[in-house]
Order: structure tokens, then C-alpha cells, then sequence
């Protein structure tokens, strides 16, 4: 009989480079967590300096803004609330409370739903790719040679950088679930199981409970010798 722990049959505790989930997780919410703050300064500095962010008709083909006043103020309160997640998932992993990693782990689901709905958008309409590129202005860098490849080719290696993209983001989701079920089974009673060979599993009192009930009975009676 071998005595496993239930958790090890279903999830790794290892992920990218060998590491663990735990430096997985600290990892990628600390890498997030740049990101955001990197993009919340360069709000706040178009913020504070619109002029910077908009372009004249010559150099656009028309008058453009990069983001009103009303769409920056969301995103900066978008960048804010990532910021927090983030850092929530960063110190729950770290301190190994588990419930400050949902938040994250819900992002995620989120933006894989998103960029999946972006395939099969490009894959049920492929002329949107074509459409979308011709609206852009007229000396967007290599719009003419985007425009001289063959749309089904075009279509083709779009399709494949997303497959990639959301491989590696599915990836990083099964990092932060084997993390928060990692830190969710540590924080459980430490049950342990007998595997038997015919599949069949006993469960096995905890250890205090085990040895309260050993020690109330009574010592057998003293040997007697003929």
C-alpha cells in the first residue's frame, strides 16, 4: 500500500524553469503589477499633458485625439483596480492566503475569454481584418505591405500568434489554480490516504483525534504466568 496525499493526483507543484507555483505566482503578479504601473504613469502624463498625445490631420489624415478626458479617467480607474489585483494575488501568494488570489485568477478567465472570442471572430469573419486595416491612416507604419499579403495567409498567421498567445496565457492559468489549490490544501487538515491495489482508498482520523482516542482506553490486564 502506498500513502499519498489526495491533492499530488490532480495539480503540479512545479511550473516554467522548474520553479514553484508559489514563485510562479509572485512572479507573474509582480511582472503584471509593472506592467499596470508603467501604463498608469503614462496615463497620468498624458493627463497632464494632452498636447503631447494629439496629432494634426497631416500626420493622421484627419483630426484625431488619442483619448478624451472621460476615457482617460476610466482607464486610469482601470489601471488602479489592476494595480490592486495584482498586488492582491503577489501578497496572497507570498503570506499563502488563498482567497486573495481569485481576484487575479477571475482576470484571467476573463481575458482568455476575451482573446478567444477574438479568434473566432477573425476566423468566422477573416474580410474584418481587411476592412479594419484600410481604416487606418494612410502612413501607418507597413500598412501597404499588411495590405500586399494574401488575405488568407494574413488570416493564417493571425490565427497562429493568437493560438500562441492564448497557449501561454492557459498556461498561466493552470499556474495560479496549482498555486491557489496548493496554498488552499496546506491550510486544510493534513488527511491522509491509503491507495489500496483494488483502487479502494481509507481515510485516515487526523492525528490529534487519533491519539485522544488511544490514550482514553484501557491498559490490557497485567500477565498472569501459569
Amino acid at each position: 500500500m502506498k500513502m499519498v496525499a489526495p491533492w499530488t493526483r490532480f495539480y503540479s507543484n512545479s511550473c516554467c524553469l522548474c520553479c514553484h507555483v508559489r514563485t510562479g505566482t509572485i512572479l507573474l503578479g509582480i511582472w503584471y503589477l509593472i506592467i499596470n504601473a508603467v501604463f498608469l504613469l503614462i496615463l497620468l502624463s498624458a493627463l497632464a499633458d494632452p498636447d503631447q498625445y494629439h496629432f494634426s490631420s497631416s500626420e493622421l489624415g484627419g483630426d484625431f485625439e488619442f483619448m478624451d478626458d472621460a476615457n482617460m479617467f476610466i482607464a486610469i480607474a482601470i489601471s488602479l483596480l489592476m494595480i490592486l489585483i495584482c498586488a492582491m494575488a503577489t501578497y496572497g501568494a507570498y503570506k499563502q492566503h488563498a482567497a486573495w488570489i481569485i481576484p487575479f485568477f477571475c482576470y484571467q478567465i476573463f481575458d482568455f475569454a476575451l482573446n478567444t472570442l477574438v479568434a473566432v471572430t477573425v476566423l468566422v469573419y477573416p474580410n474584418s481584418i481587411q476592412e479594419y486595416i484600410r481604416q487606418l491612416p494612410p502612413n501607418f507604419p507597413y500598412k501597404d505591405d499588411i495590405m500586399s499579403v494574401n488575405p488568407t495567409c494574413l488570416v493564417l498567421i493571425i490565427l497562429l500568434f493568437i493560438s500562441i498567445m492564448l497557449t501561454f496565457k492557459g498556461y498561466l492559468i493552470s499556474c495560479v489554480w496549482n498555486c491557489y489549490r496548493y496554498i488552499n490544501g496546506r491550510s486544510s487538515s493534513d488527511v491522509l490516504v491509503y491507495v489500496t491495489s483494488n483502487d479502494t482508498t481509507v481515510l485516515l482520523p487526523p492525528y490529534d483525534d487519533a491519539t485522544v482516542n488511544g490514550t482514553a482506553k484501557e491498559p490490557p490486564p497485567p500477565y498472569v504466568s501459569a
